[in-house]
């Protein structure tokens, strides 16, 4: 496995295109959309072309829209520090299917129930995005939610650090979408060039994976 400080990665650019109208973030918008979704484009990022091709193992997120007084935000973990993949990381509540899931929707809400705490009975399903494909080998499901009364949560700390939030407003706005690249050592002592998104936000560093999945939500509300 390839090791690197993401933080540490050189800025190359950033992404630059405009902020999702204000009026499209709101529930009522975002719900219409899935209904009669465009016609639109998922991004394709180094996360997929450097994914291995092998059979990949299916998961889930969950990318939770949760209701406040401001407006939405999403909602987040960063991952324990001890944990064999994604130590430390900033993610979304999911993980890797069960053989006695019925669905992808519901391996999301039983990942979310089993990391923080968030009951299925306050979720509400509004869609799902393209799968994401990630380096570590997972066929990921994005399936998007909306909680409009979240309750106490109680995270597992053997997974997960801490809960927080982050305004849908900062994400969807594609001057907060920075473009990183770092040289690693690849096979065979080659050196190569990986890009990744990065947004940074306050102390928090959202990255990789979960900041390629923002992409395409991005994409998808300002299609």
């Amino acid at each position: 496995m390839i090791i690197f400080d993401p933080q540490s990665a050189e800025i190359e650019g950033i992404a630059g295109e405009a902020a999702v109208d204000p009026a499209r973030l709101n529930l009522d918008w975002i719900r219409n959309r899935f209904i009669t979704p465009p016609v639109w484009q998922s991004e394709f990022t180094d996360e997929h072309r450097l994914s291995p091709t092998v059979q990949f193992k299916n998961a889930s997120v969950l990318i939770a829209l949760v209701q406040r007084e401001h407006g939405l935000n999403l909602l987040f973990t960063r991952r324990t520090a001890h944990l064999s993949q994604h130590a430390g990381q900033i993610s979304f509540p999911g993980g890797r299917a069960e053989l006695h899931d019925e669905d992808a929707i519901q391996t999301a809400l039983r990942e979310t129930q089993e990391e923080i705490g968030l009951d299925k009975s306050y979720v509400e399903i509004l869609g799902r995005l393209p799968d994401y494909h990630t380096v570590t080998g997972y066929r990921v499901t994005l399936v998007v939610g909306a909680v409009a009364d979240i309750p106490i949560l109680h995270s597992d700390p053997n997974e997960v650090d801490e809960v927080f939030e982050v305004p849908l407003a900062f994400l969807m706005d594609g001057g907060a979408h920075q473009r990183r690249s770092i040289a690693i050592n690849a096979a065979e002592g080659q050196i190569v060039k990986r890009f990744f998104y990065a947004m940074p936000y306050q102390d928090y560093f959202i990255w990789g994976a979960t900041a390629g999945m923002l992409r395409n939500l991005f994409h998808f509300l300002r299609a």
